[in-house]
């Protein structure tokens, strides 16, 4: 075998000197310990909840409020669940003349009806989709419910004026579903998602009822150049009875899509239109032939297209 000779550049990096890489390691810590004012460092000096711990509180609370029926099992579990809204409340900063008593009482107080709210948007989606064999099915298979669910819940604390919370909530379950709703839309009785990846409902978007999308669907904010523009409407509005088909984008807060209006798939919309509207795009041109050698029984594997 003829001898191999290697290069320096194969043998691998230099070995580091132990006593060099120690005052690397010092001088990183310090420079990260550093008091600065970029805006990582800002928000930490504001200070956020654990996000472990929002995300488990909030799994227990939506299994509470949909399946735990005992009295006596309800008495312990909204206790502690109260008692843990109070830690998570203690680490924001809470507007001025607002208590985490008072939050926390205000908030178990409307369980009861979001619970409602939330069994309503079950029956939109078991009657909505032909595809549900039994109420039980949606609960425990259908991402889109998990995701209203936990919107119905985090738009109340949001309502409140807690911060952080109900985003991180959100964004939890937006993770977990492909589905975007921000905490501070507000969304009307028996609301249905179809399907759901990748569909988007901006901070602003007011939603009627008995409204149903499907997926990859935008309730969105036009772009506005070289400004941040908050606390307006920037979302648009969806009437009552309104069917937005897959991949539809409905732009601006001055957009209003009126009541029993269908918006076809993929439609691109920054301008309101009237109840009772059918928006479609004309559909593309398809061009149908025959392909070559088809009939003779070649291979029906085609790279070349």
């Amino acid at each position: 075998m003829d001898d191999v000779r290697l290069g320096t550049a194969s043998l691998g990096p230099a070995p580091v000197n132990p006593e060099r890489l120690e005052d690397v390691l010092d001088a990183t810590i310090v420079a990260l310990s550093a008091s600065g004012d970029d805006a990582l460092s800002k928000a930490v000096s504001e200070g956020f909840p654990d996000r472990g711990e929002v995300i488990a509180w909030a799994e227990r609370l939506r299994s509470v409020v949909e399946r735990q029926r005992d009295r006596s099992a309800l008495r312990a579990e909204v206790r502690g669940l109260a008692e843990r809204l109070l830690r998570l409340l203690g680490s924001v900063a809470l507007p001025e003349g607002l208590t985490a008593e008072h939050v926390a009482a205000d908030f178990f107080g409307r369980l009861p009806a979001v619970r409602q709210l939330i069994a309503e948007d079950l029956e939109a989606a078991f009657h909505g989709d032909p595809a549900a064999a039994s109420l039980a099915e949606v609960v425990v298979s259908y991402p889109a419910l998990d995701a209203i669910a936990i919107h119905r819940l985090a738009h109340e604390l949001h309502m409140l004026g807690v911060p952080l919370i109900p985003r991180m909530m959100s964004e939890y379950v937006h993770g977990l579903t492909g589905i975007d709703i921000h905490p501070g839309a507000r969304i009307g009785r028996r609301f249905f998602i179809d399907h759901g990846t990748g569909v988007v409902i901006g901070e602003t978007c007011e939603i009627g009822e008995r409204v149903r999308i499907y997926q990859g669907v935008t309730l969105g904010a036009l772009a506005v150049q070289g400004r941040t523009i908050r606390g307006v409407k920037r979302h648009p509005t969806i009437e009552d009875d309104v069917v937005i088909y897959a991949g539809a984008t409905i732009l601006g807060g001055d957009t209003v899509i009126g009541r029993g209006s269908v918006i076809g798939g993929n439609v691109w919309l920054t301008q309101s239109v009237p109840p009772c509207s059918k928006v479609q795009i004309d559909p593309p041109a398809l061009l149908v032939g025959t392909r070559g050698g088809c009939a003779d029984g070649e291979s029906a594997i085609h790279w070349d297209i």
